[in-house]
């Protein structure tokens, strides 16, 4: 499955029907300029058609003037450049599709040659460097074979290593940028509905990864179940949403209550807060509500009922056009619009001193008891923040010291831009011919072929 157990994942994972793995094999999903190259050798090797006396590039090396170039063997690597790397995340589902469709068809009957390949693959979570010498990069995946039956496979394939290594790598940057915190993964909204489980699969590839670098056990947070279909375990988290508030009339802190008593106590309560553009007023109405409850079963001895009315966390989540009315302008409207520095600080001051305000309301022997309970409880309540986190601004968080104790992160993780240094397209190149019984280099100005030490022979 990755490589820290070094199992794949079998074809059944990705749930290719006889639709899909008919399209694959006769190039529906493939670039049409790959299907001719395919009817054209195909069709010389029909007629058996040698190459000739024509010019080529292996003249000083070797003779080709019999060779049936439509038959012609070829060494095809499959590679990514992104600075100072990407976490690989793909090659299984690659491997699937070259197992399924490698081949081709005698009439309506496919004639699968994949026991015919040399197929050599990193594992998913191997880290692939590059220095910016296109020279020198780190083939995830290496083909060996008849070109012909495999070649009309390369759009796919590319398609499939170059989104989820993109998404593992960016995931593993913000995880690094937030410093060893929680990073929720929420881009379900921003892609295709089919694409889930493949964000899923790649985020949790990148939190594996982190985890074993940095020396954490950080748990992954899914926000759908299809997320996490490829991983066979586990299940989607969440809580409480801007629509759930407005179903119970704005008002957020009932929403918590009504929350608190439906879902299960394994469900962390954690309180969006910026409903009423009023984070602080919000804040102070939910952990009142919660906290009356809390309070009342503990006194009860009853801690497990008690546990329901535990308020987790709040989320601030303001819209970036937006300044909190709990904050006085100081700044300009960038550092004080939206989620920022300000905002969580002052939300972080609140809650930890909100305890004086519950003990106010206590009897003089429950003062006694229980202040240090309700100091507790308003001291324990995490800050998970949310809305436009990407690297950048999860580091200007950190360098801060900002109170923050999970990101919340979406649309960044799937970004793909040269400019902002997230590009992980996937190339794939000839780079060797054979003749005879040996490979020979050939391959386009600006590439070679290369090694990579991960590789491994399927």
């Amino acid at each position: 499955m990755t490589w820290y157990n070094k199992k794949r994942l079998s074809v059944e994972t990705f749930k290719m029907t006889d639709d899909i793995v008919r399209k694959l094999r006769t190039g529906w999903y493939s670039d049409e300029y790959f299907n001719n190259t395919i009817r054209v050798l195909k069709t010389r090797a029909e007629q058996s058609i040698t190459f000739g006396d024509n010019t080529h590039d292996l003249e000083k090396v070797v003779e080709v003037k019999d060779e049936v170039n439509g038959d012609i063997h070829v060494e095809m690597q499959f590679f990514t450049r992104r600075k100072p790397f990407s976490v690989i995340a793909g090659v299984d589902e690659a491997l699937a599709i070259l197992k399924v469709a490698t081949g081709y068809y005698e009439g309506d009957t496919f004639i699968n040659t994949y026991d015919q390949l040399e197929v050599f693959a990193v594992h998913d979570g191997t880290l692939a460097h590059y220095d910016g010498n296109p020279l020198d990069v780190d083939p995830v995946l290496v083909v060996r074979g008849r070109y012909r039956d495999f070649g009309h496979l390369e759009t796919p394939i590319l398609g499939v290593l170059s989104l989820p290594t993109r998404i593992a790598t960016n995931t593993y940057n913000v995880l690094e940028a937030a410093n060893g915190k929680s990073v929720l993964f929420f881009p379900a909204r921003f892609d295709h509905y089919k694409i889930q489980a493949v964000g899923g699969y790649a985020y949790r590839i990148a939190l594996e990864r982190f985890n074993a670098e940095h020396r954490h056990a950080l748990d992954p947070f899914f926000s759908t179940g299809e997320q996490n279909d490829w991983w066979g375990f586990g299940s989607a988290k969440g809580t409480i949403s801007h629509a759930s508030i407005a179903c119970f009339y704005g008002n957020t802190a009932v929403t918590m209550m009504s929350f608190a008593e439906s879902i299960g106590i394994d469900t962390p309560r954690i309180a969006l807060v910026d409903f009423h553009n009023d984070c602080v007023k919000t804040t102070y109405e939910v952990i009142d509500m919660m906290w009356e409850k809390y309070f009342d079963h503990m006194k009860k001895g009853e801690e497990e009922e008690a546990k329901k009315y535990v308020l987790f966390g709040v989320r601030p989540d303001t819209s970036g056009n937006m300044m909190d009315v709990s904050l006085e302008p100081l700044f300009d409207k960038k550092q004080d619009n939206g989620v920022n520095l300000r905002l969580v600080r002052t939300l972080r001051r609140v809650m930890d001193t909100y305890y004086h305000t519950l003990v106010s309301r206590m009897s003089d022997i429950d003062q006694a008891k229980y202040a240090s309970l309700a100091k507790d409880y308003c001291r324990n309540i995490k800050i998970t923040v949310t809305g436009g986190f990407n690297v950048e601004k999860i580091k200007y968080f950190e360098e801060a010291g900002a109170p923050v104790d999970s990101y919340g992160v979406g649309s960044s993780l799937l970004s793909n831009s040269s400019s902002e240094g997230t590009n992980n397209d996937f190339t794939a190149d000839i780079v060797k011919v054979k003749v005879g019984d040996v490979y020979y280099h050939l391959s386009k100005v600006g590439r070679a072929a290369c090694d990579n030490k991960h590789l491994i022979k399927e």
